[in-house]
């Protein structure tokens, strides 16, 4: 996050306020309306500032003419242009629009995906937990897991960070450059994306029974299960990807709500499937007890879900003024740079699909011989699965929600050469959100039991009980790595804000390759009751050496700078002020080009990447020891209930305000309240803000 002092620099990177307030106003902020419009300050100035030093408004093309260029066209010297419709010129003299409003913070923006996030994410729990009680965690349950996890995985990886990561910068780059706003560039990459989605989908759909071959062991009726349900569900991919590109032509225009609020329906449509399911008093453990009828109702019922959820996108496209119309003329059109990062996320994909075919193919395993050997409770891939999807809720709500709405923000830094501002954004998010992850991760270690029992202890039999008890587990296992896994992403985040998708390829190799050999380690040393387990372990080791590894590559490209040709040269200052040299933001604005050229003054100690990994790993460490002795007296008191539904319910509620309880009273003497309040804040709890203690604060 931005350092500055507390008399008020005159630094325009270093927002003015208190110790972690929402985030003000960015100066790279993409406008909503007009790009090309001329802000004029109204009478008087603004108040509350002082008096600008240098004059802004339009440079003319005069200005920027050498020997060897070619000449410009006049500008008009009073109306600004307007943005050019689809297809057409900008006409000179138009009347000028309307100003336009000014674009929610980041902060805003990130509660209001976390808010969408958490309704689906709950209702993500209801779904799992219907699901549980239709088909339990056995064979039927390991079948329809297996073949819905494929378009599941390839949608997480797109949303969590390839495609979405890909294009975001490259549209943000378009819309700022492009005489049309980057719509013709819009339309012929998402033509081409839906063209490979297709392309993908069929090619999946014909290859089925490979595709279950490859990512479990399932023989006999198992097996031709699990291929029926992969007939209906494939097709899941291509909606999937529909709503992924969608969403992020809405988030590169800063409409980040929609993405996050319409998975709400698919979780609705699901669980209306699979209550059908069990309202006809259905109900399957053993393979051969479901139906063809079954397999269609609850195979094509999860795929119309994802139908819904990419259809609810199409409102908020409208309210956005985007208009779609298929362009296949891609020959030079500027598409070779976002393919060849997709090609790169392509890559990224297929070795995260490796890693997760090696660690499902390994857990299918472990729970077929634990089961086969009498073992309680479901040892097998269906419980690392619902374990996972806890262990990731902090993630999604908290950190993708962060860092997607600042990913548009740190794309038009990039594009400014400005990469030290990334780092300190990336830092500031870090920092933000520690107290949060920091106190998740402690409540799956301490009460990862109860959490278990209250998301999926539901359905007759004692099995339930039992498998829930080896979800706790999991979830314990899991629950050491959450910090690292969620700082990793939002590192990861940095390389493609600078358009660099390979670094996190050759990165995620790294982490995906650990994770399956420890898999593999796990799965041969480890007696059978413990396998499923040792691979969570293996996870957080992973998780963790990625976070590190990722966090001193990209301080090393940030601290490096901008390359020479992304920005323009400053011009040379007189030699009384040879501290404050005024720069261009961005090349986005050829010589001579139509448009107001943002200033700002770069000062020469603006050095370093920003990211302050020292500070950001002390500031962790610091948070859990100030949740250890909530943690442990969480721990006991939920023993105290019982490990029924309703007991492991109770337990969890008195050893949450256990561990807050424990957090907010040792914040402040360990040295990090600064960070726990904001999560106070959010928690509407009364958490006095650290003062600083010298000129320099941190925001």
């Amino acid at each position: 996050m931005t350092m500055h002092t507390a008399d008020g620099s005159g630094d325009p990177y270093s927002p003015q306020g208190g110790g972690y307030e929402q985030p003000q106003a960015n100066p790279y902020q993409q406008p909503q309306g007009n790009p090309y419009q001329q802000p004029r300050p109204p009478q008087g100035g603004y108040a509350g500032q002082d008096q600008p030093t240098v004059q802004l408004g339009r440079i003319p093309a005069q200005a920027f003419e050498q020997p060897g260029w070619p000449s410009y066209p006049p500008q008009a010297p009073e109306r600004p242009v307007p943005p050019p419709r689809v297809g057409e010129e900008p006409a000179a003299g138009a009347p000028e629009p309307a100003a336009a409003e000014p674009a929610a913070s980041t902060g805003r923006n990130g509660l209001i995906m976390a808010l969408g996030s958490l309704a689906s994410r709950a209702l993500g729990f209801v779904r799992s937990a219907v699901i549980v009680a239709a088909l339990a965690t056995g064979p039927a349950g390991d079948a329809f897991n297996v073949a819905n996890s494929l378009p599941n995985i390839v949608y997480m990886m797109l949303l969590g960070g390839v495609l979405a990561s890909v294009f975001v910068p490259e549209l943000v780059h378009a819309m700022q450059t492009h005489k049309d706003g980057g719509q013709a560039y819009t339309d012929r990459l998402l033509t081409l994306c839906g063209v490979i989605l297709v392309v993908l989908t069929v090619g999946a759909w014909l290859f089925a029974p490979q595709i279950v071959d490859f990512y479990s062991e399932f023989e006999g009726v198992q097996r031709e299960l699990a291929i029926t349900f992969a007939r209906y569900c494939l097709p899941q991919i291509l909606f999937y990807g529909v709503f992924t590109l969608l969403g992020q032509v809405l988030n590169a225009r800063d409409r980040f709500g929609a993405m996050m609020w319409t998975p709400v329906l698919n979780n609705v449509v699901a669980i209306g499937v699979f209550g059908g399911y069990l309202a006809m008093g259905r109900h399957a453990y053993e393979a051969n007890e479901v139906s063809s009828g079954d397999a269609l109702l609850l195979g094509l019922g999860s795929t119309l879900g994802i139908v819904v959820q990419a259809v609810a996108l199409l409102p908020s496209l409208r309210s956005a003024r985007f208009t779609y119309r298929p362009r296949f003329d891609w020959r030079g059109a500027g598409l070779t740079r976002p393919l060849r990062a997709a090609g790169w996320a392509l890559a990224l994909v297929l070795a995260t699909q490796l890693s997760f075919a090696v660690i499902t193919s390994l857990s299918t395993s472990a729970g077929t011989a634990a089961k086969a050997a009498g073992i309680l409770g479901g040892r097998g891939f269906s419980a690392y699965n619902n374990a996972y999807a806890l262990f990731v809720v902090p993630q999604g709500v908290i950190t993708v929600s962060l860092v997607t709405a600042l990913l548009p923000t740190m794309s038009r830094a990039a594009t400014a050469g400005d990469y030290r501002k990334i780092g300190e954004d990336l830092s500031g998010v870090l920092r933000s959100s520690a107290a949060m992850v920091v106190t998740a991760a402690v409540l799956f270690f301490a009460l990862g039991s109860q959490i278990a029992m209250a998301a999926y202890g539901y359905g007759p039999g004692q099995s339930v009980h039992d498998d829930a008890m080896v979800v706790g587990l999991l979830l314990m296992a899991f629950a050491v790595g959450l910090p690292a896994f969620c700082a990793q992403y939002g590192l990861a985040r940095g390389f493609y804000a600078m358009g660099d998708a390979r670094t996190p390829f050759w990165l995620t190799l790294i982490s995906t390759g650990t994770n399956a050999a420890l898999c593999w380690v796990a799965y041969e040393t480890l007696p059978l009751r413990y396998k499923v387990i040792g691979m969570a372990v293996a996870h957080t080791v992973a998780a963790t050496l990625s976070a590190v590894v990722t966090g001193v590559a990209l301080g090393r490209r940030l601290a490096k700078g901008a390359p020479a040709a992304t920005t323009v040269p400053a011009p040379r200052q007189p030699e009384g002020n040879p501290d404050a040299t005024m720069v261009l933001r961005t090349d986005a604005f050829a010589p001579g080009a139509n448009a107001t050229v943002d200033l700002g003054v770069r000062r020469g100690g603006r050095r370093g990447s920003g990211l302050e990994g020292g500070r950001l790993v002390t500031l962790h460490l610091g948070l859990v020891l100030a949740c250890v002795p909530g943690a442990l007296a969480a721990h006991w008191l939920a023993g105290r209930f019982g490990a029924s539904l309703l007991g492991s319910l109770t337990g969890l509620a008195v050893g949450s305000l256990a561990v807050l309880l424990s957090l907010f009273v040792l914040a402040r003497p360990l040295g990090v309240g600064a960070s726990v309040a904001p999560f106070a804040r959010k928690l509407r709890i009364p958490y006095p803000t650290p003062a600083p203690t010298s000129g320099k604060h941190r925001r």
